[in-house]
């Protein structure tokens, strides 16, 4: 029964090396040479302003999950339009009235996110 496990095993150990002489091979042949504007913070090529622990606000936050809330639609959306098609045939329009409210569910959630404020960037 283990012997159903060894290619998971082999996979596992396969990666793990990979990663690790990667890691070793780049450790000794990567350039040694540091500069002032080699260890210099380097962000998006802009010199980075200010303090790097200042406090963002709550909104930063609720703005990413919101966002994630609304992404995930998309992912339930689409094996649902895949196999729409194959199921309204079988069971009527049931899977679309499904799919109806779960829409209307979270079209409410965007509403009252709205209203709310939670949408607004100060």
């Amino acid at each position: 029964m283990l012997i159903d496990y060894l290619p998971i095993l082999l996979l596992l150990v396969f990666a793990i090396g990979f990663a690790a002489i990667n890691l070793a091979l780049s450790h000794l042949l990567g350039p040694k040479k540091p500069t002032p504007s080699k260890l210099s913070v380097y962000e998006s090529g802009v010199q980075p302003v200010g303090n790097a622990r200042q406090r963002f606000t709550i909104r930063f936050d609720l703005i990413a999950m919101l966002f994630i809330i609304f992404d995930i639609e998309v992912v339930f959306l689409y094996p649902w339009a895949i196999v729409f098609k194959k199921f309204s045939e079988s069971s009527g329009y049931f899977i679309l009235i499904e799919m109806l409210v779960f829409i209307g569910i979270l079209f409410l959630g965007y509403i009252y996110a709205w209203k709310k404020g939670g949408l607004t960037w100060d």
